[in-house]
């Protein structure tokens, strides 16, 4: 087995993600306050901007970093066609549920990058810090891609939402403000700035991951159990969308000219689904389509094949395409 994969599988991170499935496969009242939850979220999000915006300080901008950002928001924009064709053909969709379902893959999962980035740099390939800027770009576009898609591209639906609401959801929601905010804080203040917070910020980072995976694989699982609206085709499709964009997008990052460990962190943005800012645009855009389908794909059956199987999949394609036998420059 390739040492990438070992290291997946023996990170605390991810087998914390394992305790939680089990424990809640064997209906344990284990639980965490959705308070604290929550407010897991929000320190995880802060760390992970501020530890950006300030490598990036460090580092500047150059056209590695415009072409990364390209490639990603271009990524978000298209995965969610593919995704659509997909979920129409073979996983038996309407147009209107297909549509949503399509965004969430075209969209990013933060946690999925979170645990990709701890497992890389348990590897000693940590992505570059201007990946965060990349994959807050990615939050967004397929969101729009997937309206257009769930509403027969461009005509509006009989339910659909004031287009300033939807459009605040979008680009305000609270993921995409504290990433990107945190980000120019990291820019702003620099190394010697974070210096003040890194005690917070560094010290309990892993630790409090460990926790909200915990919680993560409690309800992945208490989801699973309950679900009734997904068939073995959309099971099918929510683990080999995560495969293909994987793939996909790490092939494309390998000729960016970035490090391996971005090309890998590039890659997992791409097979990741979102399962928190897309359903939340989703209920006010599309209130018609089932989130018993697209939460419980995304959450459920993508979300712990990233984490156990596909980020180690992803760690191990980047460093045979970027090492020295490989296809990048």
């Amino acid at each position: 087995m390739d040492t990438s994969m070992i290291q997946t599988f023996t990170s605390p991170v991810v087998l914390f993600f394992v305790l939680g499935l089990l424990a809640a496969f064997a209906r344990s009242d284990l639980a965490i306050p959705e308070a604290i939850a929550k407010g897991m979220s929000l320190y995880l999000m802060a760390a992970i901007g501020l530890k950006g915006g300030v490598a990036v300080s460090k580092s500047g901008l150059d056209g590695t970093v415009a072409a990364a950002l390209a490639a990603g928001i271009a990524f978000s924009f298209l995965v969610p066609f593919i995704a659509n064709f997909v979920l129409r053909s073979f996983g038996k969709l309407d147009q209107l549920n297909a549509g949503a379902v399509a965004a969430h893959y075209g969209s990013v999962s933060v946690v999925t990058y979170v645990t990709a980035t701890e497992i890389l740099a348990l590897q000693g390939t940590p992505p570059e810090g201007f990946m965060v800027a990349v994959m807050a770009a990615m939050e967004t576009p397929a969101i729009l891609t997937g309206l257009l898609l769930a509403h027969g591209m461009g005509s509006s639906g009989p339910d659909s939402r004031p287009k300033g609401e939807l459009l605040h959801e979008v680009l305000l929601n609270a993921s995409v403000v504290l990433l990107l905010g945190a980000f120019a804080i990291g820019m702003i203040g620099g190394e010697s700035g974070f210096a003040d917070v890194s005690p917070f910020f560094e010290a309990g980072f892993k630790g409090v991951l460990c926790i909200f995976l915990l919680d993560m694989g409690l309800i992945a699982a208490r989801r699973i159990m309950d679900a009734k609206a997904v068939t073995w085709r959309l099971t099918v499709i929510a683990i080999a969308l995560p495969l293909l964009n994987g793939v996909l997008g790490t092939f494309a990052a390998s000729f960016i000219g970035m490090g391996v460990g971005s090309v890998a962190a590039f890659g997992v943005l791409c097979a990741s689904a979102s399962y928190i800012a897309v359903p939340a645009a989703m209920r006010l855009a599309v209130p018609q389509a089932d989130p018993g389908i697209y939460l419980t794909m995304s959450l459920s059956i993508t979300f712990p094949f990233n984490i156990l199987i596909n980020i180690g999949l992803i760690a191990a394609l980047a460093n045979m395409l970027m090492g020295t036998g490989g296809i990048a420059p």
